[in-house]
């Protein structure tokens, strides 16, 4: 692994490595059966460096803002080190949000470049009225486009090249080298400024418990906009002189065939991903013949003792030969975050000899504040702070349990263009997570809830309940407010969250069936992870400010009154 202590940028560090791991493989791209690139750290070197002269050629100049809107591929990576190397700010988008959202972030981030795939293109290009909006933008690179397609000012990523050598533009470790949307915004934009060394200094973190080197294959499978694979599927991978394996497609079949066919060493999952995979193993075993399936929880039950204090894979492996050969064979361990994980589902796969690195962080801070070290292994915890993390309890209640705040170098520089916002995320120095938990006398922290007004899904979204009260904006009603449940009846769990649709009917309203029916419809009509649970008529109106602004804090203090069991209808 490159000496990070010795770089003052991404760039920097980037450059290096591709130099040092030159004969090594850095990245593997496959699209079902066809295995489309196989690049050493030379070749990949050699297919951006054309890129980030055509970007400096064409004005791209230090701590101007790019943007990448892509699936996982090898065109993702190659973008973000020509930025890099050029001194760009990369402005990361996720490639599932809409058209019109990525269009206001692209304008919110004052992104001059846009880099994205043919059908992405196609749909932001079909959003005229907001591309109208976003007169930052003066550089669109489109990749994979059809030979006579037309590219509606955009020019080729494939074609956009110039000779020489690009020069690399010097950053400071204080310099903004990302900035980092919440995923699913689409209220008030909150872009975190991520810093050079913030990423510099997680990476030294991170690599301190789990290693890369060269030989080491790691699965990309979370978007690499998202935090955790911009880090452990990109940036750490590259500094060590591992491999990234990409695939075009995340059909089932083809991410198990993935394990085995590339011998896949890392892998990062959210909860939901990681559940699904448990069932689908816990399905198999189900379909054992009796004999067999006593077998094979006799040696479950062997490794489970034998493992208790610390993972030993080969006597795993030996063991359980069948469950590890599925994987690979050299699976050694899966990282999971973006959201709360159950511990049986932590436990399932550590008695089967494949350990979950659980982690808790957020991009604020950095991607990752505690890991299980696996030392010993613990399901009912997210595991202590990372090096350099200070993590404190604030405010705690009789039992220990308060708000988790963060000071690291790790942590964020503020929110873009949100002074105001950034002024009450960071305290003195100490980030706010607005989440509640506690620390045991192990120092492992546990997780017991929100203090703010969100949920994270089991995919790792974040969703701000303001952001889906569009979809019910015209409801023939008085008054409406979308809340966290547990945000206004705190349960001291992070299982299952929900969002509750709190309306008030016009006077001598009543709730009929008719009304019932168009809020399920609406609600059908958002994306899975985006919809209500619940539904709760309140009788009161809502308390206002003198500008007629819902006081929300005011509204859960009334609505708290209420006995959760019997305030929320089912919907």
């Amino acid at each position: 692994m490159l000496d990070l202590s010795k770089y003052s940028s991404i760039g920097a560090a980037l450059y290096d490595a591709v130099r040092k791991f030159s004969g090594e493989i850095c990245l593997i791209e496959a699209d079902r059966e066809r295995e489309n690139h196989r690049l050493t750290y030379r070749e990949f070197e050699e297919r951006a460096k054309p890129l980030a002269k055509a970007l400096q050629e064409n004005g791209f100049a230090a701590g101007e803002r790019a943007s990448i809107i892509m699936t996982n591929q090898s065109k993702w990576l190659i973008s973000a080190y020509a930025i890099f190397h050029s001194g760009g700010v990369l402005v990361p988008l996720d490639y599932k949000l809409t058209a019109v959202q990525q269009w206001d972030l692209l304008r919110h981030s004052g992104a001059s470049v846009l880099i994205t795939e043919y059908p992405i293109w196609r749909q932001l290009s079909a959003a005229a009225d907001r591309r109208a909006l976003c007169s930052n933008l003066r550089l669109m690179l489109v990749t994979e486009a059809p030979e006579n397609a037309d590219l509606a000012g955009a020019q080729r990523w494939e074609e956009f090249r110039a000779a020489g050598e690009p020069a690399l533009v010097k950053r400071e470790r204080a310099d903004i080298a990302s900035i980092v949307y919440s995923s699913g915004t689409g209220g008030q934009p909150k872009g975190c400024m991520m810093t050079h060394n913030n990423y510099l200094e997680q990476c030294v973190a991170l690599t301190s418990l789990y290693p890369f080197w060269p030989g080491v294959r790691y699965l990309s499978i979370l978007p690499t906009n998202h935090a955790i694979d911009f880090m452990v599927g990109f940036f750490g991978p590259f500094t060590c002189g591992a491999a990234v394996v990409h695939l075009r497609t995340l059909r089932p079949e083809f991410v198990r065939e993935a394990f085995a066919k590339y011998k896949i060493t890392y892998v990062s999952l959210v909860p939901l991903v990681l559940k699904n995979l448990q069932k689908g193993l816990m399905g198999r075993f189900a379909e054992l013949p009796p004999g067999k399936r006593k077998m094979l929880d006799l040696l479950i039950g062997v490794n489970k003792a034998l493992t208790k204090s610390h993972p030993q894979l080969w006597l795993s492996r030996r063991l359980l030969p069948q469950v590890h050969s599925a994987f690979g064979g050299e699976l050694r361990t899966i990282i999971v975050g973006g959201a709360f994980t159950e511990p049986q589902t932590l436990q399932f796969f550590y008695d089967l000899g494949i350990p979950v690195a659980n982690g808790y962080g957020l991009t604020e801070a950095g991607t990752a504040i505690t890991v299980n070290d696996l030392k010993p292994f613990r399901a009912d915890t997210v595991g202590k702070p990372l090096p350099g993390m200070e993590v404190r309890i604030t405010n705690p209640d009789a039992s220990g349990v308060g708000e988790v705040t963060v000071r690291s170098k790790t942590v964020m520089a503020g929110y873009l263009n949100e002074p105001e916002l950034t002024s009450r995320a960071i305290v003195d120095g100490w980030l706010q997570t607005g989440d509640l938990g506690h620390f045991d006398a192990q120092g492992h922290l546990h997780l017991a809830g929100r203090k703010k007004n969100m949920i994270v899904t089991e995919e790792g979204k974040n969703i701000y309940p303001e952001d889906i009260e569009g979809a019910f904006d015209s409801l023939p009603v008085k008054e409406l407010c979308v809340f966290a449940a547990d945000y206004i009846w705190p349960r001291r769990s992070m299982v299952a969250e929900q969002l509750i649709l709190v309306i008030h009917l016009e006077a001598g309203q009543s709730f009929t069936a008719e009304l019932r029916q168009e809020i399920v419809e609406r609600n059908n009509k958002l994306l899975n992870f985006k919809r209500v649970h619940g539904l709760v008529l309140f009788e009161e109106d809502f308390p206002r400010n003198a500008s007629q602004k819902v006081l929300r804090e005011s509204l859960k203090e009334r609505l708290a009154a209420m006995d959760r069991a019997t305030a929320i209808q089912s919907l």
